[in-house]
């Protein structure tokens, strides 16, 4: 895998971050200011565990954040993170119960990238079928008036996914990073205020 040299993968090795993506999250808490000590964070996608450490760093000793992902991050963690390894697609048991013991989550963030092909179309469906996940995971554990943050590689369907969000919270935003590699197609969504719907419709309203 080619690695870029560039400032922001310098800086991570220097202040000992696993990589690089660190900074998208602390650029994006400046802006919007998403998390506060004592909070409870669910990280989606978070090998090799960078958001999950920078996350740590913003809720404190007093918040703790679940990180999951298929592979193993291969990062030694703090005392307020605990990593599985999980496939957010089918849920395993041990893994449902975790979520069910520390929800509702105050925010919940996904950096979640597909393995690309080269193929545009393919690697956008395949980023979609991550970020609709990531947004279902979140419906399902947020707490009323809680935050998303989800990472998008912008397609065709990027526009109607903007519009399920803003079903789901009062405010949405897109923001990319300056720390984001400016020929990267990625960008990131960010949800305020999440309005809690009925247990029996966790989806939300449907399009006819």
């Amino acid at each position: 895998m080619k690695k870029y040299r560039d400032h922001y993968f310098l800086k991570a090795k220097r202040e000992n971050y696993p990589a690089r993506s660190v900074y998208k999250l602390k650029e994006i808490h400046q802006r919007f200011h998403i998390f506060k000590p004592g909070m409870r964070v669910l990280d989606l996608g978070a090998a090799p565990g960078s958001w999950s450490l920078g996350a740590a760093e913003l809720v404190g000793p007093s918040g703790s954040v679940l990180g999951a992902d298929i592979q193993e991050a291969g990062t030694s963690f703090p005392g307020n993170v605990t990593f599985m390894r999980e496939d957010v697609f089918t849920r395993s048991e041990a893994f449902a119960q975790e979520l069910a013991a520390r929800a509702p989550f105050h925010v919940v963030i996904s950096d979640m990238a597909p393995s690309t092909t080269g193929h545009r179309g393919t690697d956008q469906a395949r980023s979609a079928a991550l970020y609709e996940e990531a947004l279902a995971v979140a419906r399902l554990y947020l707490i009323n008036g809680g935050s998303f943050v989800v990472k998008v590689f912008m397609g065709p369907d990027t526009r109607a996914y903007a519009e399920a969000l803003r079903r789901s919270f009062t405010t949405v935003k897109s923001f990319k990073p300056q720390s984001s590699r400016s020929e990267s197609m990625e960008t990131f969504y960010i949800g305020m205020g999440f309005k809690e719907l009925p247990p029996h419709d966790p989806g939300g309203p449907q399009e006819a």
